[in-house]
């Protein structure tokens, strides 16, 4: 099972890349757990400055945008 962290404050484009992560994971089939991390303090632990961010497995792979399906799919199967 892969930890996906979503990194930032609640804002809508923080919950659509939470909701995109969860359906893309569903449609192929991987099993993720997929975390709001909403503590300013824990996402500055990840050096993120532009949110939303996304850490998988502990290892940030994406910051200040919506992520691309292509990007999550990536991701998912690396």
């Amino acid at each position: 099972m892969k930890l996906v962290e979503v990194l930032g404050t609640g804002c809508a484009k923080c919950v659509k890349t939470a909701e995109s992560i969860e359906r893309v994971a569903s449609e192929l089939g991987v099993d993720v757990k997929v975390v709001k991390e909403t503590d300013p303090a824990r996402i500055m632990e990840y050096q993120v400055m532009s949110t939303p961010g996304v850490a998988v497995d502990g290892k940030v792979v994406h910051s200040g945008s919506i992520p691309h399906r292509e990007q999550i799919v990536s991701w998912l199967q690396g």
